[in-house]
């Protein structure tokens, strides 16, 4: 919990305000049996009317009083609570977006959601209210302790007795609820892991008719985290059993030690009664110590869980004095001999000694059979990781030494599944450049076909368009991905199977928007189809995370070898697919 400290002290002037109102209620509180002492020890007589008159009058104004600090100490202490929590899960979701792709190969984004969701929850009811509880109770528990003292010392040296053995069981089993709390926790993260992948998927779990196996599994994660819950709240059941116990054996044990006072007559009615009070109030602080001491450990488990996530550093640093890509930029595209495997897969060779250019304006294609290693230059380039050997570069700048947001300024990319957010198509297609004018987003819609769906919509461009775009087709969500491209006009281009999901005149149509895009830009494409790349500048075949053959295409079919064997079987496939047409149509 020592970890929420500079969240909480970004707040001094919240922070004393509300231990202000918070002792002024408390003194208020510890005021009360010393009137009702001397109110006792007076007597209840005619002659003594207007002395009681203004007693209860006095004891009218402390109710007032406490009301009123109450009420202050509570609305500080709950603002301070849901200040800190925001703060904190504005903190972990900024370290989190900073983190490089390898975090989220180790990590389940339920999980973090859980992180971001639950347990923060859990830290705002503790910081702003269980704390408040807990400090009242502690200075309750601190005044009543010394008042105790003060009334009668005999007595309160058993209360001093009481304290420590109280106190014992509940540094044992606060202890033991914390941990239990931490695995509650993590077992109910686990339930979050499932439920968003089944309900992600929910096509494609309906499609297999996996519904009734998913609600099993459900059904048996969440009585696993049912079970470490019901564990943690045995053992707080038992933790306030137990404490409650004691507390009032020793206040009975005292009670009877006081009663021996006043029939002995070293102690008056009053005393015994204040001295009562102010037992009460010190078996209540602990009671109610007791039982905030769960809560605290409870959210102590879920602070655990989110500082774990802020001590991780991202793979990918920035170096401290980060070196400036040149102006203008050029798009100049290097990769010498780059040595690279996943850091889950480090076994597995991505790319191996893997070196070519693209000079600027040039068109560079990277064709290959499935997991050659097309897709991971595109990660190197964008700096998503690091290469184990070898160089990249931009503009002759390695990346490793450039700030990883000044590199991907420079690359648009259109990847092959687009990302499609819950909100309107206009700003959507603003992603790609979130300062440009709506008239900017609507052109960059014109050249990427985007305007010939929007008249379907039912609120053109600020259309929502649902969780991952489930409204659009393939090809629209596409063209979306394109759009985004446009509007970012940035000197390096990127292009994943840019036109994959297109039908045969729409990939027309935006293959002459692509080419006018490509004027003047580095472009490198990966593609499957050959046909969509036989224009390059230059075609690498890869296979193996290896360059196996480079040159334009019509060298590289004369050449042989894998390129000519990927052009045979992809012309083979047009003319049988040519042919099944024309018997349709016969």
């Amino acid at each position: 919990m020592r970890g929420l400290l500079p969240f909480v002290m970004r707040y001094r002037g919240m922070v004393i305000a509300a231990l202000t109102a918070l002792l002024a209620s408390t003194s208020v509180m510890l005021f009360v049996p010393l009137s009702i002492r001397t109110l006792i020890d007076q007597g209840f007589s005619p002659e003594n009317a207007a002395a009681i008159d203004q007693y209860f009058v006095g004891m009218l104004l402390l109710a007032l009083l406490m009301g009123v600090t109450s009420s202050l100490r509570f609305f500080l202490v709950s603002w301070i609570g849901e200040r800190v929590v925001t703060d904190l899960r504005a903190a972990v979701f900024s370290h989190i977006v900073g983190q490089s792709p390898a975090f989220f190969e180790k990590n389940h984004t339920g999980e973090i959601q859980s992180r971001l969701t639950t347990d923060t929850t859990l830290i705002k009811t503790v910081v702003g209210s269980t704390v408040s509880i807990a400090l009242r109770n502690a200075f309750t528990l601190v005044g009543a302790v010394s008042m105790l003292i003060y009334t009668s010392p005999r007595l309160s040296a058993l209360v001093l007795i009481a304290i420590p053995i109280i106190s014992l069981p509940l540094l044992i089993f606060g202890r033991m609820v914390r941990r239990l709390s931490r695995k509650s926790q993590d077992t109910l993260a686990d339930t979050n892991v499932f439920a968003g992948e089944a309900l992600s998927f929910i096509q494609t779990v309906q499609a297999f008719t996996h519904e009734d196996i998913d609600r099993g599994r459900y059904r048996n994660v969440v009585e696993v985290a049912f079970s470490a819950a019901r564990q943690r709240l045995m053992a707080r059941a038992g933790l306030t059993a137990l404490v409650i116990f004691l507390v009032f054996a020793f206040i009975v044990g005292i009670l009877w030690a006081g009663a021996q006072d006043v029939l002995e007559g070293t102690m008056s009615s009053g005393q015994l009664s204040q001295f009562v009070l102010y037992a009460l109030f010190s078996a209540m602080s602990m009671a109610a110590l007791t039982e905030v001491w769960g809560e605290i450990q409870l959210a102590a488990g879920a602070a655990e869980r989110l500082f774990e996530l802020l001590a991780i550093e991202p793979e990918i640093q920035v170096v401290s004095n980060p070196e400036s890509l040149p102006e203008p930029a050029r798009g100049r595209v290097q990769f010498d001999a780059v040595d690279f495997s996943y850091p889950a897969r480090p076994e597995i060779t991505a790319l191996g000694a893997f070196s070519f250019v693209a000079e600027p304006g040039e068109t560079v294609a990277i064709v290959g059979p499935s997991g050659a290693g097309k897709s991971t230059v595109f990660r190197l380039l964008l700096r998503f990781y690091d290469p184990r050997s070898g160089t990249v570069s931009v503009d002759g700048v390695d990346l490793r030494a450039a700030n990883p947001i000044n590199v991907r300024e420079r690359m648009a990319i259109v990847p092959q599944e687009t990302a499609i957010f819950t909100e309107s198509l206009r700003d959507n297609i603003r992603y790609g450049r979130p300062d440009a004018s709506d008239a900017e987003v609507e052109d960059a819609a014109r050249i990427a076909l985007v305007d010939e769906f929007v008249r379907e919509l039912p609120r053109g461009y600020d259309t929502l368009l649902g969780e991952n775009g489930m409204t659009l087709s393939g090809g629209q969500r596409q063209r979306v991905a394109i759009a985004r491209a446009v509007l970012k006009d940035a000197p390096i281009l990127l292009l994943d199977e840019a036109t994959s999901s297109l039908d045969s005149q729409s990939e027309r149509l935006v293959q002459q928007a692509l080419d006018r895009l490509k004027s003047g830009r580095t472009t490198i494409v990966i593609a499957h189809r050959l046909a969509t790349v036989r224009g390059a500048d230059r075609i690498l075949v890869v296979d193996g995370g290896r360059i196996v053959a480079s040159g334009p295409h019509a060298e590289l079919v004369r050449q042989g070898g894998l390129y000519a064997d990927l052009a045979r079987m992809q012309i083979d496939g047009d003319i049988e697919a040519r042919r099944d047409v024309d018997a349709a149509a016969s």
